[in-house]
């Protein structure tokens, strides 16, 4: 009977990570499906489950297109010209916009990972990522770097000014880095580059 447990736990491991992506991608399937199919029925007059977050994305896909062209351009100037005149929202609207663009954007900032030995004593070292090579204009004296520790579990991080003589490059793909940082160290971590 034990046996048989341990089986099923087994098992439940192999399954658990797939059913509860499905459950969340389906839920919020459900959600977005069902914000917007009250309005596409009362002008399309036709229920078909799912046309609404075709729509969405659609929408979000023509918003990046006009984005990127020259007539968006004045009003994407308009609007940074209102959001650098308040301090606040200029702060806020800034950090959100580089973080963003820090893991999606054509300056990805999360690309070099590094093993930085963060306690001499106990030769303690901690995973992270070089944000900045040279961190000279915030005053900073010395050979040191900025590095980015993102927290396990969650979507947030510390940042460091260390020393470049306790910053050790890793070759491995980042995005295996930050799955391996995020998930506590639980996701097999492979040393392999990716082509």
């Amino acid at each position: 009977m034990k046996r048989l447990l341990a089986y099923f736990f087994q098992g439940l491991l192999y399954i658990a990570p797939l059913g509860i992506t499905i459950y969340i991608l389906y839920k919020i399937f459900i959600f977005l499906d069902g914000l917007f199919k009250p309005a596409l029925y009362s002008i399309l007059h036709i229920n078909i489950p799912g046309l609404s977050l075709i729509i969405v994305f659609l929408f979000v896909a023509l918003l990046g297109l006009l984005g990127q062209t020259i007539i968006a351009r004045p009003i994407k100037n308009l609007i940074n010209h209102f959001i650098n005149k308040a301090p606040l929202v200029k702060v806020i609207y800034s950090s959100i916009k580089d973080l963003l663009s820090a893991f999606v954007g054509k300056e990805k900032k999360f690309n070099q990972p590094v093993l930085v030995k963060v306690n001499l004593i106990s030769d303690l070292e901690k995973l992270g990522f070089i944000t900045q090579e040279d961190v000279s204009n915030l005053g900073v004296e010395g050979n040191k770097v900025a590095v980015y520790f993102p927290h396990s579990y969650n979507f947030s991080g510390e940042l460091f000014i260390v020393p470049a003589e306790h910053v050790k490059k890793i070759d491995a793909p980042p995005s295996d880095v930050m799955k391996f940082i995020v998930s506590g160290g639980v996701t097999n971590y492979t040393n392999e580059k990716t082509d």
